[in-house]
């Protein structure tokens, strides 16, 4: 049986506020987004996609140590110079990345990346201008029929308050497998299965990947399966899942544009042990992925949807992928203030699925893929 040493959550609530108290109140404000400790001495939040340095410090190392060994035995982890690397979450979800020296040149980095209580939604984007309401429309529309969908963007971009909204489009008498490495997204239909995968303990037993859970999920009889973000060879499984009768799936992938995010699709799922030929790989993930969403953090700070993009089922004539942009973020200048102008508009294209997409819908407005300065 797998020990587990871990401290009871409300035990390690209350100690943990003491121990975090030079940053509690980062913690407790809804406006920070993210805590970058680099070191004791070296605290930075970010508020609305900007950067700026505290007078917040810690005591000493050994105060903010204190901290990190707490944190990683509520979560069940092993922290020291072995293993100097950790991912973990507090318990109301924020996440939690931990490198320690020699690694770390400055100290012990601690990153803490938190997520809004309050749930947001599509109007919510509509509001921020990250979407207009044709462009939500037809991402309703795809998500309701099962079309497959990735968000694809760097580091800070949105990718799982995106993910994390548009899967609240799932109808709700479907059941939604939920795979992630750490608790993130809030999906508020009443048949979610959340899973979560686990590290190895101290000696290397009892590790629970996202394949693993992936694997699993398949036999539990999923009508969709929302994997947090895809990393490794579990690329593989999602695509075959994708091209053999699993519709609706979603997930996220780090990538600069939607072609990119096939890209690293693909050089994902070659990390897996079963060998597959490159021209077979690519015409699975052509296809299995229908749609590509890809958000960006523009420089004043935003973020937004920057392009959301048809794959083709098919490779073109030298085995490369195609893909359609279908909607565009079109700048139009800063404001006053350094904002920057723009909007999400149509290219006039139209999908290939149009005909599909009309039949589940039924009276199905294929205008909105019109560009006219009205949209």
């Amino acid at each position: 049986m797998r020990k587990d040493n871990r401290i009871p959550e409300e035990v390690f609530a209350q100690t943990l506020r003491t121990l975090l108290a030079p940053v509690q109140p980062f913690l407790d404000d809804p406006s920070v987004a993210d805590i970058l400790i680099n070191g004791p001495e070296d605290i930075y939040v970010e508020r609305k996609g900007r950067l700026s340095k505290t007078k917040a410090r810690f005591g000493s190392v050994d105060e903010l140590m204190a901290a990190i060994k707490n944190i990683a035995q509520f979560v069940g982890k092993t922290i020291d110079e072995l293993n100097p690397l950790m991912d973990a979450r507090l318990p109301d979800g924020s996440r939690v990345q931990v490198t320690l020296p020699p690694t770390a040149r400055k100290g012990p980095y601690v990153s803490i990346r938190r997520f809004s209580k309050n749930l947001l939604n599509v109007d919510a984007l509509i509001q921020g201008g990250s979407l207009t309401p044709t462009a939500v429309y037809f991402l309703h529309s795809i998500v309701y029929m099962a079309k497959n969908l990735i968000v694809a963007g760097g580091t800070g971009s949105g990718k799982t308050t995106l993910l994390n909204i548009l899967s609240g489009l799932i109808p709700e008498d479907q059941r939604i497998a939920v795979i992630e490495d750490a608790t993130e997204l809030q999906l508020q239909q009443p048949h979610v299965v959340p899973m979560e995968s686990r590290p190895p303990d101290v000696e290397g037993r009892g590790s629970v990947s996202i394949r693993d859970l992936l694997r699993a999920s398949l036999r539990m009889r999923p009508d969709r399966i929302v994997i947090g973000e895809i990393r490794s060879a579990e690329s593989l499984d999602l695509i075959q899942a994708m091209t053999s009768g699993h519709g609706g799936a979603m997930s996220t992938v780090h990538a600069s544009t939607p072609r990119d995010a096939l890209r690293r699709l693909e050089t994902m799922a070659m990390m897996a042990e079963e060998a597959m030929p490159l021209p077979a790989l690519r015409a699975q993930i052509a296809s299995g992925v229908n749609v590509i969403v890809h958000a960006s953090r523009l420089e004043d700070g935003t973020r937004r949807v920057m392009e959301i993009s048809e794959v083709e089922g098919e490779l073109d004539a030298n085995g490369h992928y195609v893909v359609h942009d279908l909607f565009v973020f079109q700048r139009n200048g800063h404001d006053a203030d350094g904002k920057v102008r723009g909007r999400l508009r149509p290219t006039g294209r139209r999908p290939t699925f149009l005909e599909e997409l009309e039949h589940y819908i039924g009276q199905f407005d294929a205008s909105i893929f019109d560009d006219r300065d009205a949209r």
